[in-house]
């Protein structure tokens, strides 16, 4: 698939991301992409974020990427079994360890995405357990890219444009199957 072809969902992490922020610079660059902001830090509510989610799935109207960081995982993950309609793909950068649960969200799925996806996980991420993430992205069924070193994945880390990611990305969707005409 091109980008052409879908319509990319940028889901940022509790924070947002930054104009600096690998995500705001493939939004900017992307003619497909949209972004799903997340509730305000002090206010984090996973259900209204996880609807706020299935709702921008509700609306593409090609077949749908998802594109997560942080916490946004938590948010795409829990949407996955009430959406809608189908998703065409997943690409998931340093998802938090949720344990038993943080910030409102239950601890993830332990299900097969029902979709082809990538897991991208760095082992200097402090926010979750290297090993926890790749063992979750194992149960997904999804594609793990070990980051090395990295931080989390974001601009403090050195990771504002990310060309490395988003070659990664690119490969991810030049393999995704066309979608078939209804």
């Amino acid at each position: 698939m091109r980008v052409s072809d879908v319509d990319i969902l940028i889901i940022p992490g509790l924070n947002g991301a930054s104009e600096q922020h690998w995500q705001s610079r493939w939004e900017s660059k992307l003619s497909t992409a949209r972004r799903v902001a997340p509730p305000a830090a002090e206010q984090a509510d996973a259900v209204r974020w996880t609807a706020d989610v299935m709702k921008a799935v509700d609306e593409a109207t090609r077949p749908l990427i998802l594109v997560a960081h942080g916490l946004g995982v938590a948010a795409a993950v829990e949407a996955v079994p009430h959406l809608s309609k189908p998703v065409a793909g997943a690409f998931f950068v340093a998802p938090l360890d949720l344990g038993d649960g943080a910030h409102g969200f239950s601890a993830y799925s332990r299900d097969p995405l029902p979709f082809p996806s990538v897991v991208v996980a760095s082992r200097g991420e402090p926010d979750h357990s290297f090993d926890a993430v790749e063992d979750v992205a194992a149960a997904w069924g999804s594609l793990f890219v070990d980051a090395g070193e990295s931080g989390r994945l974001d601009e403090a880390s050195g990771h504002g444009p990310w060309p490395e990611g988003l070659l990664t990305f690119g490969k991810f969707l030049a393999r995704l199957p066309a979608p078939q005409p209804r």
